[in-house]
């Protein structure tokens, strides 16, 4: 199974870069975690917001392959503590799958999107910058799939 984080946002500072690298790589292959960045919008003080984020969602549409499962990262998705992301993970391979893990742009996803979400995750009920967001899905995946695996990175 592929887990590909799709997020809006490209030329990330390099502390974001190495931190999302590190659990990506430590993946195993039957669970490999790829990185599909879509360059945001220009914003400002007199642009149509509603115009970017409709060609954000154009370019995420385009990076989902036809049979993915999608999951949209949003606040008003379910909250998962780590064994409940491990289950989902041991779902989602039998699924027989692969997964899209959207990550909107500052304003989030067009609900267009999130209509076509099988699964709604939220991180957190905070707002966090989109940056973490990519080091945060990263380490939570790389945990729930070591409690899947016995691997003794998550410790209780």
């Amino acid at each position: 199974m592929i887990i590909r984080l799709i997020a809006v946002g490209h030329k990330m500072p390099d502390w974001v870069t190495s931190g999302y690298q590190e659990y990506a790589r430590r993946m195993p292959r039957e669970c490999r975690l790829e990185l599909h960045e879509i360059a945001a919008g220009k914003r400002g003080k007199q642009v149509d917001i509603k115009r970017i984020m409709a060609k954000e969602a154009d370019a995420i549409k385009q990076a989902i392959h036809p049979n993915d499962h999608i999951v949209a990262l949003d606040v008003e998705g379910k909250s998962w503590s780590t064994p409940q992301l491990a289950q989902q993970i041991s779902a989602w391979q039998s699924l027989g799958q692969n997964i899209a893990l959207l990550v909107g742009g500052p304003e989030g996803l067009t609900p267009e999107l999130r209509q076509m979400a099988q699964q709604k995750w939220s991180l957190s009920g905070l707002t966090l910058p989109h940056p973490l967001v990519r080091i945060l899905v990263a380490e939570a995946l790389y945990r729930a799939w070591s409690v899947t695996a016995n691997h003794p990175y998550h410790r209780e």
